[in-house]
């Protein structure tokens, strides 16, 4: 696989809840984590006193982050909206060349911020909030 662009990775945000996904505007660094929690079923009789893991148990999740300039009015009004409503919604992270993640996320961070003589900049960060699909490219 050859580099790939990071303008290419995209954010989107399902409007209504009805497929009608929008790109989030502006973003100019974007970053995906997956993270799984283990759980530990050591005992005294595990060989070796080796920790031992339970296979397929634990909670997985995503965080979704971006960083950037708002650009786009309908976006923004969106985003500030499921903020403040603390509403789950279906998002889409697009890679390129890798595939799609998609599913129900919540806005967990929203901020803001400006230089006096430079433009007003905003972090947002997500959080999954079920089951979550990848579709390959």
């Amino acid at each position: 696989m050859s580099a790939q662009s990071g303008r290419d990775m995209l954010l989107k945000l399902d409007q209504t809840g009805s497929g009608s996904f929008l790109t989030v505007a502006g973003l100019r660094t974007k970053s995906l984590a997956f993270n799984a929690a283990v759980i530990d079923i050591t005992d005294a009789e595990s060989a070796g006193r080796w920790r031992e893991l339970l296979s397929g148990g634990g909670i997985r999740r995503a965080a979704v982050s971006g960083a950037g300039i708002f650009k786009d009015q309908s976006s923004d009004a969106e985003i500030r909206s499921l903020f403040f409503a603390g509403t789950l919604r279906n998002w889409q992270l697009i890679l390129p060349d890798f595939g799609t993640v998609a599913g129900p996320f919540q806005i967990t961070a929203l901020e803001f911020s400006a230089e006096h003589a430079g433009e007003v900049t905003f972090e947002l960060a997500l959080e999954s909030a079920g089951q979550l699909t990848f579709t390959g490219a």
